[in-house]
């Protein structure tokens, strides 16, 4: 029987986890997978495309920047963008495979968007990035029990 609801969570919270709002989905994944009533193919694309799409909001707020840099919500300083540029500039598109760093990952997002990454190269390597993290998390969890 497909859950809905289960996929649509685990979907939400990867989508919001890589946003620049705080939030984790790892914990989710883990219970899912635990309960072992779930497709574990299906959970991980739920949440590396759930997790990408919500990198592509940070690649798009990095495009707009100049009007959201002075909002009070933005969370990301000018002293991290500013690192993280150099960063995307040093290692350039590659350095997408590490967006789902907890540190750091979300600038290199929103600089990939400042500095005018394709947009479909960007989905691709993010992609592989957390989809790569999110199986070595089910293995871990797999393994465990």
């Amino acid at each position: 029987m497909f859950d809905f609801a289960a996929y649509a969570g685990l979907f939400s919270a990867a989508f919001v986890a890589a946003t620049i709002f705080p939030m984790q989905s790892e914990a989710i994944l883990v219970g899912l997978i635990l309960t072992d009533r779930y497709s574990l193919a299906g959970l991980l694309l739920v949440a590396s495309v759930g997790n990408t799409l919500g990198a592509a909001v940070n690649w798009f707020i990095g495009r707009g920047i100049e009007q959201f840099r002075d909002s009070r919500w933005f969370p990301v300083t000018q002293e991290k963008l500013d690192r993280a540029q150099v960063w995307y500039r040093k290692y350039g598109k590659w350095s997408l495979l590490l967006s789902w760093l907890p540190i750091g990952g979300d600038a290199v997002t929103v600089a990939a968007g400042v500095l005018k990454e394709p947009l479909p190269v960007f989905l691709i390597l993010v992609f592989i990035g957390k989809g790569i993290r999110y199986l070595v998390l089910a293995a871990a969890t797999i393994s465990v029990v």
